[in-house]
């Protein structure tokens, strides 16, 4: 029961590196954006993998409206305990659509967001279906910016999940800005999770940013680690339409509002 829980919140869907939940935002109309973790570490009660690659890919379709895709692949390392050597999990198509654009879209107020859609069958995970729906608060001040997440599903093995977490984020206009992470997960029938993260985020460039961060978790009664590391990769696939946003000032990317 508790290395099945481990499992479940080894990695969430449709995150914002180096995060396990996400920003009230999306990805500019036209752009195409990878979210990369080419090798995290990861220890759950006492079995070691390497998620490598842990991905996200996200395509602004419409204004206000992007397309997720996710999936990270399991490499467990050493001696198996009754699980197949590599797996892919965490995979799902989803969309997100800004509902109130705010300070992360250069505008007065909260911004906020939903992110929906199919948790779809894992390869030597779970096979079934799932649904997934995220509601999203982000604001900021000058001394950096909070993300909520208050996201309810229901699981592939079709149980009832939530997970309410809080992002912060360091002062916008540093180049290197601290962040961190806490959430609690309940998962009927499974067990509950408490996590904590903290790391950094890099702004190279106006397309490129690489993040790095250490995650400790409590899955019932037993202990997982995590050391993350990874980029965001935003580059134009069509021409954008103008869009009244600070992002356009600075950049077209959405990290880069952070």
């Amino acid at each position: 029961m508790v290395f099945a829980g481990v499992f479940l919140v080894a990695a969430r869907a449709d995150a914002y590196r180096p995060f396990d939940g996400t920003d009230a935002d999306v990805t500019e109309y036209g752009f195409f954006e990878l979210e990369l973790g080419p090798a995290h570490w990861y220890d759950a009660a006492g079995q070691n993998f390497l998620i490598a690659p842990a991905t996200v890919l996200n395509l602004g379709i419409f204004e206000d409206t992007e397309l997720v895709v996710d999936f990270d692949d399991f490499v467990a390392i050493g001696p198996l305990r009754g699980r197949p050597r590599f797996a892919v999990l965490d995979t799902d198509v989803l969309v997100k659509h800004v509902f109130r654009e705010g300070v992360l879209q250069g505008k007065d107020g909260v911004s906020v967001a939903v992110e929906a859609g199919p948790l779809t069958p894992e390869f030597h995970g779970a096979r079934g279906f799932g649904a997934s729906l995220n509601a999203l608060l982000s604001y900021r001040w000058s001394w950096g910016t909070v993300h909520f997440n208050e996201w309810p599903s229901y699981t592939r093995d079709h149980d009832f999940d939530l997970y309410s977490g809080v992002i912060v984020e360091g002062p916008q206009p540093w180049r290197v800005r601290p962040v961190a992470e806490v959430y609690v997960e309940k998962a009927w029938n499974e067990v509950t999770t408490e996590s904590a993260l903290v790391g950094a985020i890099w702004t190279c460039d106006e397309s490129f940013v690489v993040d790095a961060a250490l995650r400790a978790a409590r899955v019932g009664d037993a202990s997982a680690f995590e050391a993350r590391f990874g980029f965001t990769w935003s580059l134009p696939l069509w021409a954008p339409r103008e869009h009244p946003s600070s992002k356009n000032e600075s950049s077209p990317a959405r990290f880069q509002e952070f």
